[in-house]
């Protein structure tokens, strides 16, 4: 199963034919591997006690109403996320006989569908004819939008009359045990979440208006834990989109929480992304507590290819060790548009003129392979961008050092080898507008948030929103895909985690 405890086992036999200096280096691997389990259990209590803390202590903040009920529901998708992985760390023991809660029934009224679950065979291993004797029935809220049904799973329970057994088909995996809600429900809820910018305290009230008021602790909760249980695919996103040569690179702000103090501060959702004319559709958020080039670095880790980036300083680390720098020509294009707008240039119109020569070849290469892409590019962009440079540089020595056209000819002069980089290159394209857009619906969403509770809960929001969108890159409706996979994921191999990425899935019948 995906997210299990791996574990060091060392036969005993094998532990004794090992000498002296072997015995010490496995002691040594043991007591490391034991240190860092510790460290990590440390760490994770230590978290879950500072979230309990301000759960409990939020009515003493300062906070507006709408910021408290925000707050809230992050804290306890935090709390539900750090249970889930500490419950991961331990290790497996025998199922202790505890009393279950007994909770609600649900609601009579709402419709009930029934789902049976037989034993594929009613003959025992004896060769009697099983009889039935009873069954189980266990009862899961589904949600279709605007519609609560319930589902009755119902387990019957076969005897065999000569040898005393019971046969009964087992309970079915699912991604929140012995929880209430279907994967489509819990699909609904996250699309809802991070695709549509619900809040869970406004899907608390559309949910009422369905019928069943769910109390917004407990989809925080459900989301907590749903986030945790998709971190490995998102994981396995981030490995598959750092193979490419290729990628985009671009962050937006978005505010963040700081725990203890009650004040805001500017958090980032970095995006990256595989090249626009690369074969693989996929984009990977990386929410971080700052706009700090070390994260980006973190982030590419040994990656080393061509990223299309903005002019922001946070990279330039990143390309002196040996990550190469393509330049967005629309960036460079936006100065002179903007100039244009403010003065109507003669200046600023020449160049928006060239630019847009540029920009019709583009167009025509797009559908082209790479090396009709590359023999076009030769032939027809590279002489007017020749062409361009030589004039903005006759320009640059006839404007005044610090007027606005000076900074816009300076911006494409000092950077004029990352923004032409393209015209040797079929893979890079022009301009960051692929992965500007795939950042796009972050930034109109922002609407609807006060800020991200925590760098936890930002960092679950960039997990399930690197999956919503990349369903939606490869034409999956997001729904669809976090309901299929939701259900697939408890038992599914975790060597085999790739086949639920949204570039290579394929939806169950």
């Amino acid at each position: 199963m995906v997210g299990t405890l791996q574990v060091m086992v060392i036969d005993e036999q094998a532990l004794s034919e090992l000498d002296a200096e072997q015995l010490r280096e496995v002691t040594q691997r043991l007591l490391t591997e034991l240190r860092h389990q510790r460290a990590l259990n440390e760490k994770l209590a230590y978290e879950c006690a500072l979230l309990k803390r301000l759960k409990f202590a939020t009515q003493s903040e300062r906070h507006s109403t709408d910021q408290r009920t925000l707050l809230e529901e992050e804290l306890d998708s935090d709390l539900a996320a750090v249970a889930h992985e500490i419950e991961q760390l331990r290790p497996a023991q025998p199922a202790a006989q505890k009393q279950q809660p007994k909770r609600t029934p649900l609601p009579t009224h709402l419709p009930r569908r029934e789902v049976r679950h037989e034993p594929t065979s009613t003959t025992c291993q004896c060769g009697c004819q099983l009889k039935r004797i009873g069954e189980d029935v266990a009862e899961k809220l589904d949600y279709v939008p605007g519609v609560f049904t319930v589902e009755r799973h119902v387990r019957g329970k076969w005897a065999c009359a000569k040898c005393q057994t019971i046969t009964q088909a087992p309970v079915a995996a699912h991604v929140i045990d012995k929880g209430i809600p279907t994967t489509g429900l819990l699909a609904q809820v996250l699309v809802a979440k991070y695709a549509d910018h619900q809040p869970l305290y406004r899907q608390e009230n559309i949910f009422g208006r369905a019928g069943l008021a769910i109390p917004r602790s407990t989809l925080a909760q459900w989301v907590g834990t749903c986030g945790a249980r998709l971190q490995p695919l998102v994981d396995a996103l981030k490995t598959e989109v750092l193979q490419h040569r290729v990628l985009h690179g671009d962050e937006t702000p978005v505010a963040m929480l700081k725990p203890g103090n009650g004040k805001i501060h500017r958090a980032y959702l970095w995006a990256y992304a595989p090249g626009a004319f690369e074969a693989t559709r996929a984009v990977v958020y990386d929410f971080c507590e700052s706009r700090a080039g070390e994260h980006a670095r973190a982030f590419l880790g040994e990656w080393r290819g061509s990223l299309i980036c903005d002019d922001y300083a946070g990279y330039k680390a990143s390309f002196n060790q040996g990550v190469t720098e393509a330049g967005c020509l629309a960036h460079a294009r936006r100065k002179f548009f903007d100039l244009h707008v403010a003065n109507k240039s003669q200046i600023a119109e020449f160049a928006l003129t060239q630019f847009a020569r540029v920009y019709e070849i583009e167009r025509e290469v797009q559908a082209l392979a790479a090396p009709q892409r590359l023999q076009v590019r030769q032939q027809h962009s590279r002489p007017i961008l020749d062409a361009l440079h030589q004039w903005m540089v006759l320009q640059r020595q006839q404007v005044a050092g610090n007027s606005a056209t000076s900074k816009a000819l300076d911006y494409s002069l000092k950077r004029w080898t990352a923004l032409t980089r393209f015209v040797d290159d079929p893979q890079l394209p022009a301009d960051n507008n692929w992965i500007e857009n795939r950042i796009r619906p972050i930034a109109l969403g922002r609407s609807n948030w006060l800020f991200a509770g925590s760098l936890r809960a930002g960092q679950r929001a960039s997990a399930v929103m690197s999956l919503i969108q990349s369903a939606r890159m490869n034409g999956h409706d997001p729904y669809a895909y976090l309901k299929d996979v939701l259900a697939r994921l408890p038992t599914h191999k975790a060597s085999r985690i790739e086949e639920l990425l949204p570039h290579r899935w394929q939806q169950t019948s």
